[in-house]
């Protein structure tokens, strides 16, 4: 039996221990795309319409909601409480961003049973954010499209549209939201 094999085997792993934790990759660091997210940190109260359609039969809606940053500055969680025509509401969702494809990322789901079936992928040029997605309303699948625009530091609007059958996009939403607490 070789009693040296043991001690080389100990030696070699010894002297590349140090290089092998060396070359390993560094812990991912947010970058300005995560950091762009951190607009929508703080508490919104929200205003607006539902449009007759797939969602309901239309009518006021009002909503505050909470974001902050989820540990390790790569994605917000937001929380959020109203009153919309089918009733009183509750939804959490998650905001985040794709370094590798430079996508924004949106996953949401509320009290009514409704969960999307997809993660909405989105991206925002200037003061612009839109996210396109497919999820299932009423049982039927249907492409929708958000588009939330600033206003100012503390004020944005929200657009959601449906695609319909002819190729035209009809709106489902329209709402301001306004930030009444910053975090």
């Amino acid at each position: 039996m070789n009693s040296g094999l043991p001690c080389l085997l100990f030696c070699v792993l010894l002297s590349s221990g140090p290089r092998a934790l060396a070359e390993q990759p560094a812990a991912p660091r947010p970058v300005p795309g995560h950091a762009r997210l951190g607009y929508f940190v703080g508490t919104w109260h929200t205003e607006g319409e539902f449009k007759p359609g797939p969602m309901g039969p239309g009518g006021r809606m009002t909503a505050t909601e909470t974001c902050e940053w989820f540990e390790g500055g790569f994605s917000i969680v937001c929380h959020s409480e109203g009153k919309f025509p089918a009733g009183p509401n509750r939804s959490i969702g998650l905001l985040g961003y794709s370094a590798e494809d430079g996508k924004y990322t949106y996953y949401g789901a509320d009290n009514s049973g409704m969960t999307m079936t997809t993660v909405s992928r989105g991206t925002v040029q200037g003061d612009t954010w839109t996210y396109e997605d497919e999820s299932t309303m009423g049982g039927r699948l249907i492409r929708t499209r958000v588009t939330m625009k600033e206003l100012s530091p503390t004020s944005y609007t929200f657009r959601m549209e449906a695609l319909g059958a002819d190729g035209t996009w009809a709106p489902l939403i329209e709402s301001r939201a306004t930030k009444v607490r910053p975090e």
